[in-house]
């Protein structure tokens, strides 16, 4: 197959990173895909950032059956890229191994306006390990909110939930906070006897930022049956990130327009209730939604831009 008919889309954020290889001549046919870790610049580093999506590469040419060569157009949507710096790094790297011959580097949010909405318009939402909100007015106007990161925000995302249920656990220890489910839930996921051993698991052993949001799911399941904290934690978060996508609206005058709103990251698509909780915060603060699509595969929205270069070009 020749390189003029080869594209790839790639989605890299906090927890994993997608690589979708496709036949641009044949209605975009799916030709592999390849997953790696996570190759969010910011949270990671440069070194292993591309080092995954290379991985990621390698992993779609072999599960296609084919051996690795430049495509005719790859389009990226990455997490941390917030920066024309990030962007550099990523696109520096991807010229030197000859990924493509047309390049489209991106965060990760406004390659998901593409693919999430009917006319390339409206709010695309991510919240998955982070969060961030990022709008697109009809006349093309953009502004983004969030995307802050875990030190400074990513308000609403699985990072955001299992931070505050291990501080709920911490503060119940020392009986300055109310006893609750949370404590055994996730001390037993963590293969913890006592909540002070997390101290080392945290610090010093192997629960980094992505590992902890991936206990996202036990805070809301304990939510779901009831546990006040874990409740009070879903609340406030929820809350977050829908104040998040009123003030990107409010960015661009669009708080009185029905907006066509996409959604992806595992936070928000894996747990129908605390989407359900999302939505009618957002509701509750006045913002209305023409339609809301749930985007499962992200890596499909960048290819969709990597096949429209190709056909332009």
């Amino acid at each position: 197959m020749s390189i003029r008919s080869l594209l790839l889309g790639i989605d890299g954020g906090g927890s994993h990173t997608v690589a979708i290889l496709a036949d641009a001549t044949n209605e975009g046919e799916i030709l592999g895909r390849g997953v790696a870790g996570p190759s969010n610049i910011q949270s990671v580093g440069a070194d292993r950032a591309v080092g995954e999506l290379d991985r990621a590469i390698d992993l779609a040419f072999v599960d296609a059956g084919l051996t690795r060569r430049p495509v005719a157009s790859a389009a990226f949507g990455l997490a941390g890229v917030d920066s024309p710096t990030a962007a550099a790094i990523i696109r520096e790297w991807a010229e030197l191994r000859h990924v493509a011959e047309l390049l489209e580097i991106d965060n990760d949010a406004t390659l998901l306006l593409v693919g999430g909405t009917p006319e390339g318009w409206g709010v695309a939402v991510v919240c998955g390990t982070g969060s961030i909100a990022l709008a697109r007015a009809p006349d093309g106007r953009m502004a983004r909110c969030g995307g802050w990161g875990y030190l400074l925000g990513d308000e609403g995302s699985a990072y955001a939930l299992a931070l505050s249920a291990v501080r709920s656990i911490a503060r119940a220890a020392d009986h300055c906070a109310p006893i609750t489910r949370l404590s055994p839930l996730i001390l037993a996921e963590m293969g913890l006897s006592e909540p002070i051993d997390m101290i080392h698991a945290v610090y010093s052993g192997p629960w980094d930022r992505a590992r902890l949001a991936t206990l996202a799911p036990l805070v809301l399941r304990a939510a779901a049956e009831g546990d006040a904290v874990a409740q009070s934690i879903v609340n406030q978060q929820a809350s977050e990130l829908a104040r998040t996508v009123l003030a990107v609206g409010r960015k661009l005058d669009l708080v009185e327009t029905a907006l066509p709103l996409a959604l992806t990251g595992g936070a928000i698509l894996n747990s129908e209730w605390y989407r359900e909780q999302f939505l009618q915060k957002l509701t509750d603060l006045g913002m209305r939604t023409a339609s809301v699509h749930l985007v499962h595969e992200p890596a499909q929205s960048a290819l969709c831009v990597a096949r429209r270069n190709w056909m332009r070009r």
